[in-house]
């Protein structure tokens, strides 16, 4: 039985104790939280969702993987019209096979001005994109 292991990366602020992990590996998969653009907040739905890629592309190496491990993304957004500005940052991020993904519209954000959430699951090793 392997055990659960938290990743952590100095270029994504950790949340507050007692309210949930960023990234957790368990048996060689790396689950990561819905990440928002909080410092990147005022932008449009690409600056948010570019801001989002770079802090999961940062939990995946802290954990020892790669963009090319990332096998599946759930996206929340407020305003699904503007989905093709998501799709533009995560055409920067993967290139061959994309990850699997899931795109909702919610009501909203866990703030105002969020308008992108992004979290992710990761096969650590298993990329080849």
């Amino acid at each position: 039985m392997s055990s659960i292991g938290r990743a952590t990366s100095p270029d994504v602020p950790e949340p507050p104790a007692g309210t949930w992990s960023n990234c957790l590996v368990a048996g060689g998969i790396a689950y990561i939280a819905g990440m928002t653009a909080r410092e990147d907040a005022e932008g449009d739905e690409y600056t948010q969702a570019k801001a989002i890629f770079t802090k999961i592309r940062h939990l995946v190496e802290a954990a020892g993987g790669s963009m090319a491990d990332i096998v599946k993304v759930t996206i929340f957004v407020t305003d699904i019209t503007q989905r093709e500005k998501v799709w533009q940052a995560r055409r920067e991020f993967f290139t061959g096979n994309f990850p699997a993904s899931s795109l909702v519209q919610v009501a909203a954000l866990a703030g105002p001005s969020l308008k992108v959430e992004i979290e992710a699951v990761a096969h650590l090793g298993a990329g080849t994109r």
